[in-house]
């Protein structure tokens, strides 16, 4: 038995010095595969990544400009913001040199391809070399159009700075140079809501516009205009600006016979009206654009029934006398707009009045949504110039407005019918209370002799 119990000691014991031996050996081992590590972080990384580190973000270039005045100076910041840092495009991908270099002359030597800064006649031809390269451009951007070039040589601007005309505006007026952002950046100076203001710059600007001898207004207009009340507004960027009417790249001013096809890009239904009225070869037959004659070009505003007729301010009353038949249609077109304006007017109204007193009418109102859309499509259809087409939408949009009326006088009839029947019904549970409390009043009183 005592052997027995030795034999088990003896067990035991040889069983705690294996452990202890065990994990000795893993401290040991640990021990050295962190040493390891650690003399290879210490001594093997630092002998690389600093290298490295320091060819990435040296930039000799940066480091002079940024230390330089205007117009030399360029901020790092806003640099680093721009779309060409982003994609990796660095100041020697356009300029050329060595950025790596501290030593000016080697930098901008022209062994290392400096090429500086480009003339302002050369700027066009100088960003194409990228942009109208397709093959390049899909390495940045598959979907990204590469016909800005080509574009712009058939443009105003293209055509003047081939004769020699430096003052027009070229890529960087518009786009900036350092601080280039893509479009659909709010900040960017091409951004729909920027779009106008960047025109304006030269377009707005009456002495450096004068020896072009074209007006200078279109910004102040168009800052009056629906369409910049939508855009800027309320940030429908949908709404039209200067390059919605006139391009970008390929700006020039939309001709006479072209601006109903401008207009019709986004007011279809319209020009197809006009097409077929007799005010298109009339305005044809008189060299008078389609559109502008009647809406204007940059401050157009939101048309009202007042827009047509021939009352004071009415734009009939350019061309229209007393007395022709085109007075006396927009005469009668204008009364009749009025009249089914408020007629809609007047259901609404009652409709409302009877919602208020408790009356269910809200399948009769969606019934008057279609005397409203039938007021839009005669306001529409006057692009036709014709009457008997105008008639139409308004005798529909009246039917549907006599019938909703009417509905609504019925309905005010039966919450008058109802408060009546209220009024009926307490009166008489009054009395019926007041009868009851006399009889209870009279019952415990007890009997009288």
């Amino acid at each position: 038995m005592n052997t027995k119990r030795h034999r088990e000691w003896m067990k035991s014991r040889a069983e705690v010095r294996l452990a202890a031996h065990n994990r000795e050996w893993m401290s040991k081992a640990g021990a050295f595969w962190f040493a390891l590590l650690f003399c290879s972080f210490f001594f093997l990384v630092p002998a690389r990544l600093p290298a490295q580190t320091e060819a990435q973000q040296k930039n000799s270039c940066l480091t002079c400009h940024s230390q330089l005045d205007a117009p030399l100076h360029v901020d790092t910041q806003t640099f680093a913001e721009s779309i060409h840092a982003q994609k990796g495009i660095t100041c020697v991908t356009c300029h050329g040199g060595n950025s790596s270099s501290d030593d000016p002359t080697e930098a901008m030597s022209a062994a290392a391809g400096f090429k500086g800064a480009p003339q302002r006649k050369q700027v066009p031809t100088f960003c194409a070399s990228c942009h109208a390269n397709a093959a390049y451009m899909r390495n940045f951007n598959p979907s990204l159009r590469t016909d800005q070039y080509s574009q712009y040589l058939t443009s105003v601007h293209g055509h003047l700075l081939a004769k020699g005309d430096t003052h027009v505006a070229v890529c960087v007026d518009c786009h900036g140079i350092h601080d280039i952002l893509p479009p659909d950046d709010p900040r960017s100076s091409v951004y729909p809501t920027n779009v106008a203001e960047t025109c304006g710059k030269c377009h707005a600007n009456a002495a450096y516009m004068k020896v072009y001898k074209i007006p200078t207004n279109q910004l102040t207009l168009y800052n009056t205009s629906v369409h910049h009340a939508e855009l800027v507004g309320k940030g429908d960027l949908s709404a039209p600006t200067c390059s919605t009417c006139h391009g970008s790249h390929g700006a020039a001013p939309p001709g006479v016979k072209s601006v109903v096809n401008v207009c019709a890009t986004c007011h279809v239904f319209q020009a197809q009206l006009f097409d077929a009225s007799p005010h298109h070869d009339a305005f044809s037959s008189l060299g008078l654009p389609g559109c502008v004659t009647c809406h204007s070009n940059h401050g157009i505003q939101a048309p009202s029934d007042a827009f047509i007729g021939v009352r004071k301010g009415a734009v009939c009353l350019k061309c229209h006398s007393a007395g022709e038949p085109g007075y006396d249609a927009a005469a009668k077109i204008h009364t009749e707009l009025t009249n089914l304006d408020a007629s809609v007017t007047h259901s609404r109204d009652i409709l409302s009045r009877a919602e208020q007193a408790g009356v269910e009418v809200g399948q009769i109102q969606m019934d008057l949504d279609q005397a409203r859309d039938d007021l839009t499509k005669a306001r529409v259809s006057i692009h036709s110039a014709d009457l008997k087409v105008v008639d139409q939408n308004i005798e529909a949009g009246l039917k549907v407005t006599r019938a909703t009326y009417k509905a609504g006088q019925a309905a005010l009839a039966q919450a008058s019918y109802r408060r009546k029947g209220l009024f009926i019904s307490l009166g008489i549970t009054l009395l019926v209370l007041l009868s009851l409390a006399l009889l209870i009043r009279k019952l415990e009183s007890g009997p009288h002799f």
